[in-house]
């Protein structure tokens, strides 16, 4: 909510590992059936995961029993670009979980996806862990783009028990009283139960899925927009219109304050609906992934075009030597995927990696910033040098670093500081090299051999 919310935890992260892309279609393309599958074993506690620093299960998701269903949503929330994150306590037991991506150009225009992450039973993977991993997956690959209006990722609590984390939302939403102004949600879109298909899994069949709606502010415009979307692009489902559609998921209390909601979710309307609704054996193996991917996929076009992609180009290209940002005139920041850390002094539109590896830059233009693909750059030797080759000592190094040249070849040799700068070359075929450091800084270097067959990069320490 973009108001009067008590801000019990905000944070805002602005890196991470993650790859995003430009046009709708790649994004789409983010979506992975892998990822939402491993999330759904996690909130279904089918699989482990690190949580608050250490290994864990998530033995019940009950209203009364989810604080660690909550915090691996919240981390999960936190480890992305770009997102305010706040727990709203709305009872003594009961939170929602809130992740905002605020617009750029009318942030007072907002779009929600939302799903409930509590639960009746133990595991409960179809209701509502797969509504839940979708929401997630969505924010993954959303957060790294710009937009012009606000996407919220909500995951409410308490649902099973009378939908009460998506009534406090909606009412405090709505609230225009005591000078307080009524938030102007343009859309809500809820997924609850959207991962059983009676159709064999990975088969064709019907892919039947319900959209509930009812003719409440302009709920059937969202109904309009999706099957608009359906029709652009390419996607195996069938959409079943329900119309009026149910009142027993969450949107319905935005509806209750006037707001345009749907929920999107399995076929119901034709019995398509996983059979062990609310029982222990709501099992991850009873879902189709694919499925699953289809209508995440879906919901993901609706929210990136509605939100309005703000036009800058997160792309970057590769040559044999260096990595460089194709957004012209903006400001930039190398990272180390493989380390998920900053590359100091690395703020140049073109990066001249010194080492093979993975490699993403962030590009901001002022008042947006995005984050690149992870490129892997590994054109910087094809055979490198053995042990019986080259030794390079001592490391760390005071003054003089010794090269012992065993190839009976002429070696091209390159020193370079950790920003990619070079501060030594020359060239040497003796069998006893050494490099003067004396008047250079304490700190991490990188020295390049290469010769006509072979070429390696060795990591040193200037003390």
């Amino acid at each position: 909510m973009i108001k009067k919310f008590v801000h019990i935890i905000a944070t805002v992260i602005v890196v991470t590992n993650f790859s995003f892309s430009q046009s709708i279609e790649d994004l789409i393309n983010q979506v992975s059936s892998a990822n939402l599958q491993t999330n759904v074993s996690i909130l279904s506690g089918e699989q482990s995961a690190t949580i608050n620093g250490s290994n864990q299960t998530i033995a019940s998701r009950f209203h009364s029993n989810n604080d660690l269903a909550a915090d691996f949503i919240r981390e999960q929330f936190e480890g992305l670009p770009n997102l305010t994150v706040e727990v709203q306590n709305f009872n003594t037991t009961g939170k929602n979980i809130i992740a905002t991506q605020l617009g750029q150009t009318s942030p007072d225009d907002v779009y929600i996806v939302c799903a409930h992450y509590d639960s009746v039973n133990i595991y409960c993977a179809d209701d509502n862990a797969t509504g839940v991993a979708a929401v997630i997956e969505m924010a993954r690959i959303l957060s790294g783009q710009c937009t012009d209006n606000t996407i919220v990722y909500a995951l409410w609590d308490e649902e099973e028990i009378g939908l009460r984390g998506a009534n406090y939302y909606a009412q405090q939403a709505a609230d225009d009283t005591n000078g307080n102004t009524r938030d102007n949600i343009l859309a809500v879109v809820n997924m609850d139960m959207i991962g059983y298909d009676g159709d064999a899994p990975g088969t064709a069949g019907d892919n039947d899925f319900d959209i509930d709606v009812r003719n409440v502010a302009n709920s059937l415009a969202i109904v309009s927009d999706l099957q608009q979307i359906l029709t652009d692009y390419t996607f195996n489902l069938n959409p079943i219109i329900v119309n009026p559609g149910t009142d027993a998921s969450d949107h319905a209390r935005f509806w209750n304050e006037g707001y345009s909601a749907v929920l999107v979710g399995e076929s119901w309307e034709t019995n398509d609906r996983t059979p062990d609704y609310h029982t222990a054996d709501d099992r991850v193996d009873d879902l189709d992934f694919q499925y699953m991917t289809e209508i995440t996929k879906l919901v993901l076009t609706y929210m990136a075009t509605k939100a309005d992609l703000v036009d800058l180009d997160n792309s970057v290209t590769q040559s044999s030597t260096s990595l460089t940002a194709n957004q012209a005139s903006a400001s930039y920041q190398w990272y180390n995927c493989d380390t998920n850390t900053i590359i100091p002094g690395a703020t140049n539109q073109t990066f001249v990696p010194t080492v093979n590896g993975n490699y993403r830059v962030s590009i901001s233009n002022g008042s947006c910033e995005e984050i690149s693909a992870c490129y892997n750059f590994t054109t910087l030797s094809a055979e490198e040098f053995t042990k019986e080759d080259i030794q390079i000592y001592p490391n760390p190094v005071n003054n003089i670093l010794n090269i012992s040249n065993n190839t009976n070849t002429k070696l091209h040799i390159s020193v370079v500081d950790i920003t990619g700068k070079e501060i030594k070359k020359l060239k040497s075929k003796k069998e006893s090299i050494q490099i003067n450091l004396k008047n250079n800084a304490s700190g991490v270097y990188f020295i390049k051999l290469t010769s006509k067959a072979k070429s390696s990069t060795y990591r040193f320490v200037k003390d």
